[in-house]
Order: structure tokens, then C-alpha cells, then sequence
């Protein structure tokens, strides 16, 4: 893997593809979602192996139980197995990545480098919807950072002419936040979760708003529920450097 760029001073991330690991096809390769059918073993050799081409050690990264809620936990360390039911968390210790899985659905980070705070949050239509991402911005805002001096990266998504949605489904969605009413190349009915996740965070007044663009469904390199079906999750990493450098 490439070294981990900045996200602002002091903050690294990173988003990883389906390469360079251990699954066995539909997995194939570096399958990270542990709620998959794939070997656990190989998703926990995955982890280990990511985690140290990132610099960062493979016991201190924070994995979510991702269910779609709006849930917010501020963590100061793993759970392991024990990880309760949540889309978001964010914390103020150094080396300590946190890491949330896609395979369709957002990865938002976001980072205050002066308050020294790091989020990051899983959501998809659902979650988008019931607000996880405010709800993230709202309790980084209350461990004393600043929305304005804030930078979120929205990662890589089914996009808004691909994911496909019944006409009831979009009329309902858009009627609670209407940037996501989309249409396909096609016309037909759609959501677009990036600009509905990028509208919350203006509102929020987040500082700097940067993307990943990709379309997970497009993107043969990125896993894609909505087009493979049994398929893996890849993961998008956030933490803060300590004194001494990356972690």
C-alpha cells in the first residue's frame, strides 16, 4: 500500500481496495468485513497486514459492529470482540485508527487538528437518513472541536447514477432530505448518498469537504455488494500521528 496521506497536520488516513491480501474468491483479496462468510481467519491476517503497511499497530485500530444506526461512541481503545452495535465513533488518542467498512455505503472521516480529534462514521441510505454524520460532527463539537476547523473526506460509494432505488423508496427518502433524489443513466428512480452526506456537512459548517469519488459499483477495484452479491468490505482509516510520527 501506498503511505498514508494527510488529512490535515498531525492527521493521517486511509482508504484500502480489494488487493494484496489473503481471501479466497468472491472475498478475493483483502477482505476486511468480519460479518462476511469469508474465513475469519484470513479477515484478521487481512487486518494485521494492513495495519502494518499503514505504520499503525494491529492492536490498536477500532472496529465497528455497523448496524445503520445514528449510534456515536468516543473510544480510547479497542473493544475486540465485544464491539457494541454503532456507526460512528471518534477519539483523541494518538496511534489509535479508527476504521470503518464499506462495500456500497459512505466511509466518512473527519479530523480536528487542533482540538486533536478524529471521527469516523458508516453510512449508507439508512444511516444517512436518521443523521449518523451530524450525529458525529455533534459529539466531536461537544469534546471541544470546531465544526469550522474540521476536515471530513467522504470515501468512495455507490453513486448517485448507479444506485438504483423503487420510486416509493426515493419519494420518501428525498421528502427527508432531498439531495438524495437521483436518476440512473438509465432514468430510473435513484439516491445519491454522496450529496445528501456532503449537504449535512455544509449544514454542519464543516471547513473543508474533500472526496474520494469513486463509485464502489463501477470500480471493479473497490467491493460492491450491489454488484458481486457475496463479496467482501474494504475499510477507510483515520487516526492521529503521536509526537514521534505516524503510529
Amino acid at each position: 500500500m501506498e503511505p498514508a496521506p494527510e488529512l490535515a497536520p498531525g492527521i493521517r488516513y486511509a482508504v484500502t481496495d480489494r488487493h494484496g491480501g489473503f481471501s479466497q474468491a468472491p472475498f478475493d483479496a483483502r477482505n476486511l468485513g468480519g460479518a462476511t462468510e469469508d474465513s475469519f481467519e484470513d479477515v484478521l491476517r487481512n487486518r494485521e497486514l494492513t495495519a502494518r503497511e499503514l505504520g499503525l499497530a494491529p492492536d490498536r485500530v477500532v472496529w465497528m459492529r455497523q448496524v445503520h444506526s445514528a449510534t456515536v461512541a468516543r473510544v480510547s481503545r479497542p473493544w475486540g470482540a465485544d464491539a457494541p452495535a454503532l456507526d460512528a465513533v471518534l477519539t483523541s488518542e494518538p496511534g489509535l485508527a479508527l476504521a470503518a467498512l464499506a462495500a456500497d455505503c459512505a466511509s466518512v472521516l473527519l479530523g480536528d487538528p487542533v482540538a486533536r480529534l478524529v471521527g469516523a462514521a458508516h453510512s449508507g441510505r439508512v444511516g444517512t437518513l436518521t443523521g449518523v454524520v451530524p450525529h458525529l460532527v455533534a459529539a466531536m463539537s461537544e469534546a471541544g472541536a470546531d465544526p469550522a476547523r474540521m476536515t471530513a473526506l467522504v470515501g468512495p460509494m455507490a453513486c448517485g447514477h448507479c444506485y438504483e432505488v423503487p420510486e416509493a423508496m426515493r419519494a420518501e427518502a428525498s421528502a427527508t432530505l432531498p439531495a438524495l433524489w437521483s436518476t440512473t443513466r438509465q432514468g430510473t428512480p435513484a439516491l445519491d448518498i454522496r450529496a445528501a452526506i456532503t449537504a449535512q456537512l455544509t449544514t454542519a459548517g464543516i471547513g473543508e469537504i474533500r472526496h474520494d469519488p469513486r463509485c464502489t459499483i463501477e470500480d471493479p477495484e473497490l467491493f460492491s455488494h450491489r454488484r458481486d452479491q457475496r463479496t467482501g468490505r474494504f475499510a477507510s482509516y483515520i487516526w492521529l500521528e503521536d509526537s514521534n510520527g505516524p503510529k
